[in-house]
């Protein structure tokens, strides 16, 4: 029984590891991909124009810049405890995106929000995982004390 469940964990390790590693390059790929009005994923409005023409994608360029750092840092950092917080603000994003289309009384594509919401949910998971998995190590304060 104790082989089952140290199969069954590694499984489900592996399955949010390529959870993860999916959510990554859909966040990456799919924020790139906005800028080409062939190959986008989300629908632009067309009501933008002027100053905001193009705002949103742009916005999305700066997102999947901003994921390939922070996965790149966490890597090399090997601190995968970051990607809890960086899942929650991917979270945040869904209500950032609908005050957007408010303020500017535009209609935003309801992809956004599963994109946001799945992002979100797997890069949590992940820092879950990581974070689960590390044991926690207890430190004797008293040996980095000099008298």
């Amino acid at each position: 029984m104790k082989e089952f469940t140290a199969k069954s964990l590694l499984g489900i390790k592996f399955l949010v590891l390529a959870n993860f590693y999916t959510a990554v390059i859909v966040l990456v790929g799919g924020s790139l991909l906005s800028v080409s009005s062939d190959f986008s994923i989300f629908e632009f409005n067309s009501d933008l124009y002027g100053a905001l023409d193009n705002n949103l994608q742009m916005m999305m360029v700066y997102l999947a810049v901003t994921e390939a750092v922070i996965v790149g840092y966490s890597l090399f950092t090997k601190s995968h405890q970051l990607m809890i917080a960086v899942g929650f603000f991917l979270i945040l994003m869904i209500g950032s995106i609908e005050f957007y289309g408010e303020i500017n009384t535009i209609a935003i594509d309801s992809n956004f929000y599963l994109f946001f919401l799945y992002t979100g949910v797997s890069h949590m998971l992940f820092g879950v995982m990581a974070t689960l998995g590390k044991p926690v190590e207890f430190k004797n304060h008293s040996d980095n004390v000099h008298e």
